[in-house]
C-alpha cells in the first residue's frame, strides 16, 4: 500500500490538495493505530501485572509460612537447650564454688604481696630521691656560700692591692707636683714682683692725684651747693630708703634660703652622724689597716645596709694579710744646729709663698 502510494505521488498522477488530504488522512489514520495499540497494550501489560503480583504474593506467602514454622521450630529447640544449660550451669556452679572461692582468695593474697612489695619499692625510691636531692642541694649550697666568699675576699684583695698602689701613685705625683709647683711658683714670683713694683708707683701716683681731686670737690661742694642743701637731703633720705628696702628684700630672700640649706644641712648632718656612730660601732674592734680597708669597701655601701655589708666583708678582712708598711721616703739629710728647727714641709711652704704674694697684691691696693 505504502508503495503504491509513493509511486503515485512521484509520478505526479494525483494533485497537491489530494496529496495532501491522503498524507493527513494517513497520519490520522496511523495516530488512531498507535493511540489503538498502546491501550490494547496497557491492558495486556496491566493484566499480565495483576497475575504475576498474585502468584507472587502466594509463593511469597507460602515461602513465608514454611519459613516462620521452620525458626519458631528451632527457637523452641534452642529455649529448651538453653534451660537445660541453665540447669547444668546452676548444678555445676554449685560444685565448683568452693574451688572459685579458693582461687578468687589466692590471686587476691598474691595480688595483694606484689601491691605491699611495690609499694615498698616506691617509697625506698622516694627515700633515695630524697637523699639524693638534699645531697645534690647541700652541694649547691656550700659552692655557693664558696663563691660568695671568694668574691668577698677578692674584693678585699682588690681593695687593698688598689689602697697600696694609690698610695704609691699619690706619693709620686706629690713629689713630681711639688717640684713643678716649686719652679712655676719661684718663676710666678718673679714675674709678681717686678710688676707689683711697677703697680705700686703708679697706685702712689694715681692716690695722690685722687686725693687733690677730693680737696679740690669738697670744697666745691661747700661753697656752691648750699642752696640746694634741703632737696639734697630728701633725695638722700630717699636713696636710704630704697636702699633699705632693696637690703630688706634681700635680707629676706637670703633668710629663706639660708632656712632652706639649714633644713638639708641638718638633715645631711643628722644622716651623717648617724652613719658615722654605726661605722664607728663596726670598725672599733679591727685594727688601723683593717678599718682602713673595712672603711673603704663600705664607703660605697647604704647606711641601712652597713651591719650586712660588714658581716659579709669581716672574715675576708680578718683573714687577708695585712699590707706591708710602706719604706720610709729617703730624704736628704739636714745640718743640725742650734738654731729653731724647721717642721714645714716644701708644700707648706709654696702655700705660705703663695699667700704672702696675695697680702702684698692687697697692701698695694690690687
Amino acid at each position: 500500500m505504502i508503495d503504491a502510494l509513493k509511486t503515485l505521488f512521484e509520478n505526479d498522477v494525483v494533485s497537491e490538495e489530494i496529496r495532501a488530504e491522503l498524507e493527513e488522512a494517513w497520519t490520522a489514520k496511523v495516530s488512531e493505530n498507535k493511540q489503538q495499540v498502546a491501550a490494547e497494550l496497557r491492558e495486556e501489560f496491566a493484566q499480565k501485572y495483576e497475575h504475576d503480583k498474585s502468584t507472587m504474593v502466594e509463593a511469597i506467602d507460602s515461602m513465608l509460612s514454611e519459613r516462620l514454622a521452620e525458626e519458631i521450630a528451632e527457637f523452641q529447640e534452642d529455649r529448651k537447650g538453653l534451660a537445660e544449660a541453665k540447669a547444668k550451669y546452676a548444678v555445676a556452679m554449685r560444685e565448683n564454688a568452693d574451688l572459685l572461692k579458693g582461687f578468687v582468695a589466692e590471686n587476691l593474697a598474691t595480688e595483694i604481696k606484689e601491691l605491699r612489695a611495690d609499694k615498698a619499692a616506691l617509697a625506698e625510691s622516694y627515700s633515695q630521691l630524697e637523699e639524693f636531692v638534699v645531697d645534690a642541694l647541700s652541694n649547691e649550697i656550700s659552692e655557693f656560700h664558696e663563691d660568695k666568699k671568694d668574691l668577698a675576699e677578692t674584693k678585699v684583695r682588690l681593695v687593698r692591692e688598689a689602697k697600696t698602689h694609690f698610695n704609691k701613685v699619690k706619693t709620686d705625683f706629690i713629689e713630681r707636683s711639688a717640684t713643678a709647683v716649686s719652679e712655676m711658683v719661684g718663676n710666678s714670683l718673679k714675674t709678681e714682683i717686678t710688676s707689683l713694683k711697677e703697680d705700686i708707683d703708679a697706685a702712689r701716683r694715681n692716690d695722690f692725684g685722687r686725693k687733690i681731686f677730693e680737696a679740690f670737690a669738697g670744697e666745691y661742694t661747700t661753697s656752691h651747693l648750699n642752696e640746694n642743701s634741703e632737696v639734697a637731703k630728701l633725695l638722700k633720705v630717699v636713696d636710704i630708703k630704697d636702699k633699705q628696702l632693696v637690703e630688706a628684700k634681700a635680707f629676706a630672700t637670703k633668710a629663706k634660703t639660708l632656712a632652706e640649706s639649714v633644713n638639708v644641712e641638718k638633715q645631711r648632718l643628722v644622716e651623717t652622724a648617724k652613719r658615722e656612730k654605726i661605722m664607728n660601732e663596726l670598725i672599733a674592734p679591727l685594727s688601723n689597716d683593717q678599718r682602713e680597708i673595712m672603711t673603704d669597701l663600705l664607703e660605697s655601701v647604704q647606711t641601712t645596709r652597713l651591719q650586712k655589708s660588714f658581716d659579709k666583708y669581716l672574715p675576708s678582712v680578718i683573714d687577708g694579710n695585712t699590707p706591708a708598711k710602706r719604706k720610709a721616703a729617703i730624704t736628704e739629710g739636714k745640718e743640725i744646729t742650734g738654731n729653731r728647727e724647721e717642721t714645714m714641709t716644701a708644700t707648706k711652704a709654696d702655700e705660705e709663698s703663695i699667700s704672702n704674694v696675695v697680702d702684698i697684691k692687697r697692701l698695694a691696693g690690687l
